[in-house]
């Protein structure tokens, strides 16, 4: 199973962006899925993360601003990214438990990257 994250780009600040992350390979159903951004020397924080019910969470700092949903026929979680800030620029990565049918396997996907401009 691989996970491939894509849209990232660069924006203004207000802008949106949206992203993509795809699970492929032996791909029964997605269970859960975590978005995740990296800035160099930070920890890793958790953005937004959607349940196998499609219950969303998100952190306090893209609440209101971010929204995480799946389409379950594509394989595909999606982060829906708006009123965009500098401080939102980062390294985003999708984690998420698959299921290929037997198992239920942790898989992370590579980043993109967001740039965000005053």
């Amino acid at each position: 199973v691989q996970l491939q994250a894509s849209g990232g780009g660069s924006v203004q600040a207000g802008g949106s962006l949206k992203l993509s992350c795809v699970a492929s390979g032996r791909v029964s159903s997605i269970n859960a899925m975590t978005w995740y951004r990296q800035v160099p020397g930070k920890e890793r924080e958790l953005v937004a993360r959607i349940s196998h019910d499609d219950n969303g969470q998100y952190s306090d700092n893209v609440k209101g601003r971010f929204t995480i949903s799946r389409d379950n026929a594509k394989n595909t979680v999606y982060l829906q990214m708006s009123s965009l800030k500098p401080s939102d620029t980062a390294v985003y990565l999708c984690e998420g438990w698959i299921f290929d049918g037997t198992h239920t396997r942790i898989a992370t996907g590579q980043g993109t990257l967001v740039t965000v401009s005053s």
